[in-house]
Formats: C-alpha cells, sequence, structure tokens
C-alpha cells in the first residue's frame, strides 16, 4: 500500500521530464508559433491530456521549457557553490567564462541553446518569465562577484553595466548561429582554453579600468567620514539611527 503512489509519483515525473525533452527539441528546431501540442505529444508518446495536465496546456509548456533551458545553462545550486567557495574572485570569473564557453565551443551545444537563442533574437510574449524565475538570484551572485573584484557595491548601476560587458561576449559566442561564415564561428573553432583565456584577460582588464574610475569618483575616506559625523549631528535630539 506504501510503495503505489510512490510509483505513481516516480512514472509522473519521468512522464513530465519525457514532454519537457520532446517540446525542448521541437521549439528549438521549429520555435514556438510552428510547433502544436500535437506534434510534441506524437514525439513523446504521450496523450493531448498529460500535457494540459503536467503543463496547462502548451504556452505553459512553453514556458516550463524556457526555465529548463536556462537551468541547464547553468544552475543557481551550482553558481552559489561557486560564490561561497575559497577561490579568489578573479578565479570564480574564469569559471563562470568557462561554463559560458564550454557549451558555444560544443558541436551539438544541446536544444537549451538554440531555444535561448531563439528568445533572445526574436522574444515571445513569454520570455518574461525567466526574470520572474530564474535570471534575478544568479544575476544578484554574478554582480557580488563582480563586486569583490572591483570594489565596485553591487548595488552601483556602474556594476550592471559589467554585468552586461563580460558576459555580452561570451553570450554571443553561446546564441550565433552556428556554420554562418564570419568571425564567431571562426572564434568557436578556436582552442577552448585560448578562447576563454582571452575573454578573462579581457574582462579583468575592463573591469581593474572600471574600478580606477569608479575609485576616482569617490570623496576621500575622511571626508565621507566627517559628512556622516555630520548628518549624525545634524538628527533632532531622541531621534533612532
Amino acid at each position: 500500500m506504501t510503495e503505489a503512489p510512490s510509483n505513481r509519483r516516480t512514472d509522473g515525473q519521468a512522464t513530465r521530464e519525457r514532454i519537457l525533452e520532446a517540446a525542448g527539441e521541437l521549439f528549438a528546431a521549429d520555435g514556438y508559433a510552428q510547433t502544436t501540442a500535437k506534434a510534441i505529444a506524437d514525439r513523446a508518446e504521450v496523450s493531448l491530456t498529460l500535457i494540459n495536465y503536467h503543463f496547462d496546456g502548451r504556452e505553459g509548456l512553453y514556458r516550463a521549457v524556457l526555465i529548463e533551458a536556462h537551468r541547464r545553462l547553468g544552475k543557481l545550486s551550482d553558481l552559489r557553490d561557486l560564490a561561497e567557495s575559497e577561490l579568489p574572485p578573479t578565479a570564480k570569473l574564469r569559471v563562470l567564462i568557462y561554463g559560458l564557453v564550454r557549451p558555444a565551443t560544443k558541436r551539438q551545444p544541446g536544444w537549451h541553446i538554440n531555444v535561448l537563442a531563439r528568445e533572445i533574437f526574436a522574444p515571445s510574449a513569454n520570455f518574461p518569465v525567466l526574470f520572474e524565475a530564474e535570471v534575478p538570484p544568479k544575476l544578484a551572485i554574478i554582480k557580488q562577484i563582480l563586486s569583490d573584484i572591483t570594489a565596485i557595491p553591487a548595488d552601483d548601476p556602474a556594476l550592471v553595466r559589467c554585468v552586461i560587458s563580460v558576459l555580452a561576449p561570451c553570450s554571443m559566442l553561446l546564441v550565433a548561429a552556428r556554420g554562418a561564415p564570419g568571425p564567431l564561428d571562426e572564434v568557436r573553432r578556436m582552442p577552448r582554453e585560448a578562447i576563454i583565456n582571452h575573454l578573462h584577460t579581457y574582462a579583468l582588464a575592463g573591469l581593474e579600468a572600471i574600478a580606477r574610475e569608479h575609485a576616482l569618483r569617490q570623496p576621500p575616506r575622511s571626508n565621507r567620514v566627517s559628512a556622516a559625523k555630520q548628518r549624525g549631528r545634524s538628527r533632532p535630539i531622541g531621534s533612532k539611527n
């Protein structure tokens, strides 16, 4: 009596994963608009009822595929482990770059890359789901790593620009069409270690320059301390900190 519910849950999870995989492959190949729920059901060898049961229809399935695609690109748990590791911040940055360059230089990168590429170059109405579910916590960790490198506060607008500057070249290698002649495909054919070394060195040089520029804009520490003391004196008596 106690084993049956467990078996049903296992079978249900396996069915859900099979549907998700079939949908990811079809959405990657043909796009959301051209992929029918029936085609997905046929590929996954399930009934349309099960797609509705697990995902509330084709749109809900596509949103789940987008989330899964982003997770396959980089798990939040892996990012947290990296952030909490004993590696120096510059080494953490190298790991981040490696995580993007590795799938970009694979001959068969996986359906998740093609799904994300389609959304980046032609966003659908479902694209915002990534910024509701996946992007914010990952972005916060990446910003903290760059903050540790530059000493720029994580909430400073300059750090958001740094994130874009560091990740954009990696992302272009990742999502740009494969096989088309041009510099991106030429770079992909280069040794992976050479690409990682270049992007890491280039990113660090840019971060160092932005860090210097940011430091020059900050008032001397003595002035900041004096200003803080002055603000403290100006509070009404009895006011709370």
